[in-house]
């Protein structure tokens, strides 16, 4: 603990003034930060039937397209979470909203399909900070009992996202008959919020003007524990087991995620024969039950390891049983015929699939802090690296097969993949001991 912040502990523990909650604000903010995120990022796959008609794109050059934006993001994912580190979260996520806004609005200039690439690359590269700085932010301003809610509290903001971003996306389309229009809108109201996100987020809790003393010494206090035990019980650098099945379990889940967020919409409009307006209350109703999932999951994690669970036996356990029952749906799904059912069917893949935002609690808990940034880099990059392969691999699929079964079959093997690494990764002692 810092001299600087001493005194104020001190103080609250003397005193009985109520903690201020600016802390959730922050996570609040970084929750719209991410729903942005995801409604920037997913309106080409809802504008992808309307613009692959105007330029003329096949389902291979669709699938490149979809693919674009997960280049950049990828490779700037290490660099961003060693940026992050050095020069704090509130720089790089405030910085990059304003900048990814720009691109969305360029988009909607697109003359042809590499403009519109050229864009995409401009978007991923812009958003790549964006998680590995919620995992920052969950380390300085939460307390060790608060970051499995703090990490779906974040997350969580993916799905909703991708839920409002589907209907608000396809309804501002039917409305003005034009996707141009839609991105524009879209880009505008995210580099509004990259402002005010500025004006509000800090680095560190104890220079915020608006977090009392209480709500220091709660951050610090239980902060300073989980720290004297990792001197003792936390190796000097993350176990290459863990890291090992960090990557390998976060990049299955997010090739699962991405292939819906990319190719959901076309597999409803040729799989199941809907209309624009079905995608895009349909794509409402499958993510906000993601939404759902993920704070299930958080508050769970929480309130099972507050009870004495050990944390590593918790997410092992959720994650595990995520990915089992994620199998599971892609197994069911060929098998439905009616469409109502099969938007059910999604539903359940997408809550259950969510509790996978457990993941962003682990670079806290397995790496030194000096570090988390970066692990958390590395891990979501694994995840992007998987977002490049799934559009392509998926449009090939589709190409070869001509239809959504082989697809689904495909989810299903990133399914097992998504256990097997959440499987083998390593706890520290620390994380293994029951409270």
């Amino acid at each position: 603990m810092s001299s600087s912040t001493r005194p104020l502990v001190a103080a609250a523990v003397s005193g009985t003034a109520p903690r201020s909650g600016v802390r959730w604000r922050i996570f609040g903010i970084v929750f719209l930060l991410v729903a942005l995120n995801l409604v920037d990022r997913t309106a080409l796959s809802i504008a992808m039937p309307t613009i692959a008609g105007e330029f003329q794109l096949s389902p291979t050059l669709q699938g490149v397209l979809l693919s674009a934006f997960f280049w950049s993001y990828a490779a700037l994912q290490i660099p961003g979470g060693w940026l992050i580190d050095r020069f704090g979260p509130r720089r790089l996520v405030t910085g990059a909203t304003v900048l990814w806004g720009l691109f969305q609005t360029l988009a909607a200039l697109a003359t042809g399909g590499v403009t519109l690439l050229l864009t995409r690359v401009g978007l991923g590269a812009a958003e790549a900070p964006l998680f590995p700085s919620g995992a920052k932010l969950s380390a300085n301003w939460l307390a060790p009992g608060e970051r499995g809610r703090g990490a779906v509290l974040m997350d969580s903001g993916a799905p909703l996202g991708a839920a409002f971003g589907g209907v608000v996306i396809a309804s501002l389309i039917l409305v003005f008959d034009s996707w141009r229009t839609a991105f524009l809108v879209a880009g505008l109201a995210t580099v509004a919020v990259g402002v005010v996100a500025w004006r509000y987020l800090r680095d560190d809790p104890a220079v915020h003007p608006g977090v009392n003393a209480a709500e220091l010494a709660h951050i610090r206090g239980g902060d300073a524990a989980v720290q004297a035990a990792d001197a003792v019980l936390l190796p000097p650098r993350i176990a290459p087991r863990s890291m090992a099945g960090l990557l390998v379990g976060r990049m299955g889940w997010a090739m699962i995620n991405f292939g819906l967020l990319t190719w959901g919409p076309s597999y409803l409009v040729q799989a199941r024969h809907f209309d624009l307006k079905q995608i895009g209350y349909s794509t409402f109703v499958i993510f906000l039950s993601g939404t759902a999932g993920s704070l299930f999951a958080g508050f769970s994690a929480d309130a099972l390891i507050t009870r004495g669970f050990a944390r590593a036996a918790v997410y092992k356990l959720m994650l595990a049983l995520s990915g089992f029952a994620t199998l599971i749906s892609f197994l069911v799904l060929p098998q439905v015929s009616d469409p109502v059912a099969a938007i059910a069917v999604l539903s359940a893949t997408l809550f259950f699939l969510y509790w996978g935002s457990l993941y962003w609690s682990l670079p806290a808990l397995l790496a030194p802090r000096d570090t988390i940034g970066l692990v958390g880099g590395v891990m979501n990059c694994a995840g992007s690296v998987g977002g490049i392969a799934v559009p392509i691999v998926t449009g090939a699929i589709l190409q070869t097969t001509g239809a959504y079964g082989a697809v689904l079959g495909f989810f299903a093997v990133c399914a097992g993949f998504y256990v097997l690494g959440t499987l083998v990764i390593a706890f520290p002692a620390r994380a293994t001991a029951a409270r």
